[in-house]
């Protein structure tokens, strides 16, 4: 017990997992209490899973628990990430070496005892050739990270045969100022956080990337975790967009959006 306390210290933990009885993972975020609001079939059970950018494997773990035979892609090296161009060099290894540390995803896959096979690849890298198919795919978090989030989905779409699942940031201010009309906030200032649409615009990218909407878009907040310290309190935060996006994180959540889409194949043209 002690050893895996002092590996889960060493890693870097996006998400909250319990790994055994009192050990549980600091995570950046703890989806655990809103894991019933994502619409995951309850069985999996003779399913193909796919989890797009599993990090530390939460979904993963999670698609398995419910029967499915999972894998998980991720860029492995955080130089391979989309970083916009001019990132400081120091910030990009020094991000590697937090997350090379104690690679969180093998510590949690040894400890629950998982059979979730982990692979080295880009999403825009995916293909039947490469990977088969998969009857459901889960893509969380990602889609702001990503320089081409539509392209990144028509690769998903090549790969995906029933549903596709996503759960990933929103603007909130956008959210509530254009409810209807599809629209993005541009970042890409040295990090890899890109394109932060509202709600509508989240169900429009997956629409673009050839997908149908299989159910109402919804917003969901997703509660911090032990990881992200944030004070709730700091008056000076609500002088500036990322201080009032932190205060609102650390009030009700990280603002998410849920859209689930069904693949749309292309019409037979009569002869």
């Amino acid at each position: 017990m002690s050893e895996l306390a002092d590996r889960v210290a060493r890693a870097q933990w996006y998400h909250t997992l319990e790994l055994a009885p009192g050990l549980v993972t600091p995570g950046w975020l703890d989806h655990r209490t809103v894991v019933d609001r994502v619409p995951l079939p309850a069985s999996l059970a003779g399913k193909r899973c796919l989890d797009v950018g599993t990090f530390n494997g939460f979904w993963a773990f999670e698609m398995e628990r419910r029967g499915g035979e999972v894998v998980g892609i991720d860029v492995l090296d955080p130089r391979g990430w989309d970083w916009p161009y001019g990132s400081d060099a120091a910030a990009i290894a020094a991000i590697g070496e937090r997350v090379t540390d104690g690679d969180g995803f093998e510590i949690a896959k040894a400890a629950l005892a998982s059979s979730v096979q982990r692979l080295d690849m880009s999403v825009y890298d995916l293909a039947p050739d490469l990977v088969g198919t998969f009857d459901i795919v889960y893509v969380g978090s990602l889609l702001v990270h990503l320089r081409e989030p539509i392209r990144a989905l028509e690769a998903v779409r090549s790969v995906c045969t029933e549903a596709l699942i996503v759960v990933d940031g929103i603007d909130l201010p956008l959210t509530l100022r254009h409810p209807r009309q599809p629209a993005a906030r541009l970042d890409g200032r040295g990090r890899p956080w890109w394109w932060y649409p509202n709600l509508a615009g989240l169900a429009r990218i997956v629409e673009v990337a050839g997908f149908d909407i299989m159910a109402p878009v919804r917003r969901l907040f997703v509660p911090k975790g032990a990881g992200w310290h944030i004070r709730r309190t700091n008056p000076k935060l609500v002088a500036t967009r990322e201080g009032r996006y932190r205060l609102t994180v650390g009030w009700v959540g990280d603002p998410h959006g849920i859209v689930v889409g069904r693949p749309r194949r292309p019409a037979v043209s009569g002869s």
